[in-house]
């Protein structure tokens, strides 16, 4: 999940590299992290640069530090704040469009190979996903609602099974991040975004590449429709064919999955 570091923002990268495990589930609440020396031997940075990193991460309450023989480097919450994603995810407002443009071409295919290739422990690692979102919806937890919505997508990667695609959906959300933290956060909108995470989900399992390819194009209309409302900016710059949303033709997916797996949207099992 670590790898080295080539920029020159060694400490800021190596903050960004565990952040990221931890968000994406990679590190999981409890666990340790490598060696203090395997985990700078492997970014490729000096100890005391991998120490800033981690005394930053514990200051912010992300990680604890406990002594002795059986001490380490433990994630103390999944919760990573805001403000340490933040400084690494200043994209231009400019080029959002043009990222909301690669990941319609690029992630109903990842979603079709997914429903090639998963097997029950991606399926299960998805609905965990789906589960825990509506857990937040009833706390209002926003922050913890858009780091699982990164989850979700990532599992749908990971189902895949084709670790040069998981890095690419990797960079991808990492760009994403702006226009989906500017999404609605009323209870309402979460709802919706659960209820197309749902439709996503038993698509794949049914494996139907058609189906899926339907469902996503809903699903990633959702997001660039809002970017357009709030923006007054394109969705996509001079969009061919291959590239427009069908949902906007009045093919909606969501009658099609229902009916394929009688299945309530709140329901999925």
């Amino acid at each position: 999940m670590f790898e080295p570091i080539r920029s020159r923002r060694t400490f800021e990268e190596a903050v960004e590299q565990i952040a990221d495990a931890i968000r994406s589930g990679d590190l999981l609440l409890g666990e340790r992290l490598p060696p203090e020396r395997a985990l700078a031997d492997t970014m490729e940075i000096s100890r005391p640069t991998l120490r800033e990193a981690i005394s930053l991460l514990s200051d912010a309450g992300v990680v604890e530090v406990r002594p002795g023989v059986r001490g380490g480097t433990f994630v103390k919450t999944e919760l990573v704040p805001l403000d340490l994603i933040q400084e690494r995810s200043r994209m231009r407002v400019s080029e959002v469009a043009g990222v909301l443009e690669a990941r319609r071409a690029f992630e109903p295919r990842v979603a079709q190979l997914a429903g090639l290739h998963a097997d029950e422990d991606d399926l299960a690692a998805m609905q965990r996903t789906i589960d825990l979102q509506r857990k937040t919806v009833k706390s209002k937890d926003h922050s913890t609602f858009l780091q699982l919505d990164t989850r979700f997508h990532l599992a749908i990667a990971k189902a895949t099974h084709n670790p040069t695609i998981l890095s690419m959906t990797k960079v991808m959300l990492k760009q994403l991040e702006i226009a989906r933290d500017m999404a609605p956060r009323t209870t309402a909108e979460s709802k919706r975004a659960i209820e197309l995470h749902v439709m996503t989900f038993e698509a794949i399992r049914s494996g139907d590449a058609e189906l899926i390819d339907s469902v996503m194009d809903e699903h990633l209309y959702w997001l660039e429709s809002f970017w357009e409302r709030e923006t007054g900016r394109p969705r996509l710059r001079r969009t061919p064919e291959f590239l427009l949303p069908k949902v906007v033709r009045g093919h909606g997916a969501e009658d099609r999955v229902l009916a394929a797996t009688a299945v309530e949207p709140d329901n999925p099992r």
